[in-house]
């Protein structure tokens, strides 16, 4: 079955840097859609970034330039680089993918940016 691991978070001070990994299994890694989310505390889950396969990544707008997503097909793992946290970064972060018309998500990891 398909299961996404997500790990990486913490708590950062404003201006730090974090890199989120997401191991996945259960599907063909290197051909699946991947992508990370987030939620801060009583907002929506929104968008942070994705890569789909054979396309460039897509970012969402409060986080281009900052944020850089990769995958390494080989350990079947995407990554979230972080840099110039700032504390409206703070929520749990995602990972997702769609295999077969059907989302899946992981568990998320908490990410915390404060001084």
């Amino acid at each position: 079955q398909v299961q996404l691991v997500e790990s990486g978070g913490g708590l950062v001070q404003p201006g730090g840097s974090l890199r989120l990994s997401c191991a996945a299994s259960g599907f063909i890694f290197s051909i699946a859609p991947m992508a990370w989310y987030r939620q801060a505390p009583g907002k929506q889950r929104e968008l942070v970034a994705r890569i789909p396969w054979g396309r460039s990544a897509e970012y969402g707008a409060s986080v281009k330039g900052r944020f850089t997503i990769s995958r390494d097909n080989t350990i079947g793992t995407v990554f979230l680089q972080m840099n110039s946290l700032d504390p409206t970064d703070t929520g749990v972060y995602f990972c997702n993918t769609v295999h077969q018309g059907v989302d899946y998500w992981g568990r998320g990891t908490q990410v915390t940016v404060s001084s």
